[in-house]
């Protein structure tokens, strides 16, 4: 496995089983019928400390800050993270600690529902769970004066969210697509997902992801529904679809990102991928396709929050708006190797790494962007009803 395939496994391979854990999240909520604390602005003051305290407590994922082979006193160099700290002054104690959204939610929800610190200034969590967070009102609002480079810079498609429509309460990190991956030595090119769910060549050689938005959004799609805009009786129709493919064998297994060993060596044809995955497998294996299906794409976020009783609010805005200068954003993508948010960083990349300026996954064109969708914001009850259902129907 090559350096830049080992990085980005690290990443996404934390999200194998997450689906489960979520369900088990939803089932702590929903136990002796105790909902979430909610909070608000008016309910739950922060008060920031920025001005006399320049420090801030950064939690992110592990595998997602790029990395120097040089080491200091045992630790790893984090180059961009460095530069920040000196151009800002600000001592910032990184912890990659974010293992899993589901797991994160049950480590902070204790402390946030009864608005108290939960010790950190500023973490990172996907779409979903941030969506989550922001409608339970544990979230500060952002002063977008502090972050200029974000509003100029933020990618059109990531601008307007269902869940934050004016990225009033987030900032994405890095962003990633979904779709079809396929090995060209064991078989022709999948071009959709009726192909890879259809096809007998590819009975029992596919693998779809464990992780429900992903899947059943292209579920609601194969049925004619908009997966960014459903109802139940649509969630229904797609279930039984998905139901009918495993039934059928043509389902070999859901994964998390394991799928990259068996793609890898043939032992799966094709299977539902991340882009992220698909770079890195290429590095070392260039039968390794990723597919723009015809259905379209799935677009999703992982996305930077401040909580509430964050002390140090505007340095973690100053620290958003330094990631969004270009140069900065490329550095980051060129390492971490998922679609950069930040409009100008391409133009960056020529002189960062010019043999990435033109990877359609780390920069995809503006047509590509256009095939793309998200799935629903869903609230605590219904995101435990549908992963209730999601993981009764793949046998989970």
């Amino acid at each position: 496995m090559s350096p830049r395939q080992q990085r980005v496994v690290g990443r996404r391979a934390v999200l194998k089983g997450m689906s489960l854990s979520a369900l088990g999240v939803g089932g702590v909520l929903a136990g002796c019928g105790i909902p979430p604390a909610r909070q608000s602005a008016g309910s739950c003051v922060s008060t920031d400390l920025s001005s006399s305290q320049k420090t801030l407590n950064f939690s992110n994922w592990p595998s997602y800050m790029d990395e120097s082979d040089e080491k200091v006193n045992g630790k790893t160099v984090l180059p961009t993270l460095e530069d920040f700290q000196k151009q800002s002054g600000i001592t910032v104690t990184y912890t990659a600690d974010v293992n899993d959204n589901a797991e994160f939610y049950a480590k902070v929800r204790d402390q946030l529902g009864s608005c108290q610190s939960c010790g950190r200034d500023i973490f990172v969590l996907t779409d979903w769970m941030a969506a989550r967070m922001v409608g339970l009102g544990w979230i500060q609002k952002l002063d977008h004066s502090k972050i200029p480079n974000v509003d100029k810079q933020l990618l059109k498609q990531l601008k307007a969210p269902a869940w934050d429509p004016n990225r009033d309460y987030s900032v994405p990190w890095q962003s990633g697509l979904t779709g079809i991956a396929y090995n060209a030595k064991v078989t022709q090119e999948v071009g959709s997902f009726t192909d890879l769910l259809t096809r007998g060549d590819l009975k029992g050689r596919v693998t779809l992801l464990s992780e429900m938005p992903d899947t059943m959004s292209f579920m609601l799609k194969l049925v004619g529904a908009d997966p960014g805009k459903f109802n139940d009786a649509e969630w229904s129709k797609a279930l039984d679809k998905l139901q009918e493919y495993v039934g059928s064998g043509q389902v070999r297994r859901f994964t998390g990102n394991d799928y990259v060993q068996d793609l890898n060596a043939g032992n799966i044809a094709a299977c539902e991928a991340w882009s992220g995955d698909v770079i890195a497998m290429q590095a070392d294996n260039p039968d390794i396709k990723f597919v723009v299906p015809e259905e379209g794409l799935m677009l999703w976020s992982d996305n930077m929050l401040i909580p509430n009783k964050a002390t140090h609010k505007t340095n973690a805005e100053a620290l958003m708006n330094y990631y969004y200068e270009p140069e900065v954003a490329a550095t980051l993508a060129d390492w971490v190797n998922y679609i950069c948010p930040v409009t100008g960083a391409k133009k960056a990349m020529e002189t960062v790494d010019p043999d990435v300026v033109d990877d359609p996954l780390i920069f995809p064109d503006q047509a590509t962007l256009a095939k793309t969708a998200s799935f629903m914001p869903l609230d605590t009850a219904k995101a435990a009803l549908y992963e209730t259902d999601f993981n009764l129907a793949i046998g989970g």
